[in-house]
């Protein structure tokens, strides 16, 4: 009778801790919407925009082994699987990641939707050094005084939508290096290497963050060259200053006050394919997508919930463009207001 209770007893504590584990690891949802509205002021034209709906699932399945996926169903009217991967971490400060991933390279491209500090992203961010693709990353977590962030992958230059058939005798790489210095400054410094089409192309970046209590400035340069002078080398700068104004009476509706402003400048650019007559052709040449463009962004940013939880972003764009520059139709001076919501 007594080992009966006894093994009772270990069968209630046993269930216990597995049920207890179990729940640690059941799948965490979340997910990001952003809906704005915009005005472009000299075309006095207008729009509302559904620019993001992610979502995302992501948990562990033991204590070293990580997954996510994540899918966009409105990614400019598109639905897009942004992230699938697995990740492991076999030891405490180093890691592997298998699958599709954003790959480490630049700062502003690697904030998430609600981490954005504007309604629009730089131009180093959407035009020049945003990249998703499916490969391997290995990160590596070092202190020296100060603690230091290495990570390095290859890549096919495939992305996910074209994977099934495709087959390389090269390979995509990306590095980058994060100095979390204790003075209040983040260097962080990366190298890129893709094929979009026929020409490599190689990206260098480098960029600065200084944070001191609700403070926050941040400047970030790129630069893009081309295998055989395809097309010219193409510089990248974006730079911005944050300042958090908490609001103090818990009752109030906004949380948090932040004015903020940007300046943001790009030369003429080329994605590295090559097209023909305004179509994409292997017999055509590299052409510019992007024209050169200055701007200048300010505005605030009403927090409900912190966070990058629920923000209202009011920003207003002013473009610089060269007298022969053609600008795009949604890259012209606006007044933008977005919804943001992170769950």
């Amino acid at each position: 009778m007594k080992k009966i209770n006894l093994l009772a007893i270990f069968m209630c504590i046993a269930s216990g801790v597995w049920a207890q584990e179990r729940e640690n690891y059941a799948p965490a949802i979340s997910g990001t919407l952003r809906g704005k509205y915009e005005y472009q002021t000299k075309e006095n034209e207008a729009r509302f925009q559904v620019r993001t709906a992610r979502v995302s699932v992501h948990g562990n399945v033991t204590p070293k082994v990580e997954y996510k996926a994540e899918i966009d169903l409105c990614d400019k009217g598109v639905i897009k699987m942004l992230d699938a991967y697995t990740r492991l971490q076999p030891w405490q400060y180093f890691d592997f990641t298998i699958g599709q991933m954003r790959v480490p390279f630049t700062i502003d491209a690697h904030r998430s939707p609600h981490q954005q500090y504007f309604a629009n992203r730089s131009f180093i961010a959407k035009q020049v050094g945003n990249v998703r693709d499916v490969g391997a990353m290995v990160g590596y977590d070092v202190h020296v005084g100060f603690p230091i962030r290495l990570q390095a992958g290859i890549f096919n230059g495939s992305g996910l939508t074209h994977q099934r058939d495709f087959w390389t005798k090269g390979i995509n790489y990306s590095a980058k290096a994060q100095f979390f210095f204790p003075f209040n400054i983040d260097l962080t410094a990366s190298v890129q290497k893709i094929v979009p089409d026929h020409f490599t192309v190689v990206m260098y970046d480098v960029g600065l963050t200084g944070h001191y209590r609700n403070f926050l400035a941040e400047v970030e340069y790129l630069y893009k060259t081309y295998e055989h002078d395809a097309y010219k080398d193409v510089h990248a700068v974006d730079a911005f200053v944050n300042y958090d104004i908490p609001v103090k009476n818990r009752k109030s509706f906004i949380r948090k006050v932040s004015p903020l402003l940007r300046y943001d400048f790009m030369t003429d650019h080329s994605d590295g394919r090559r097209y023909l007559d305004g179509a994409l052709n292997q017999t055509g040449k590299l052409v510019t997508n992007d024209y050169q463009r200055h701007r200048l962004t300010g505005g605030v940013t009403l927090s409900l919930g912190t966070p990058f939880v629920s923000d209202i972003r009011i920003n207003y764009e002013k473009y610089f463009y060269r007298h022969d520059g053609i600008p795009k139709t949604s890259e012209r001076d606006k007044i933008v207001v977005e919804f943001m919501t992170h769950f």
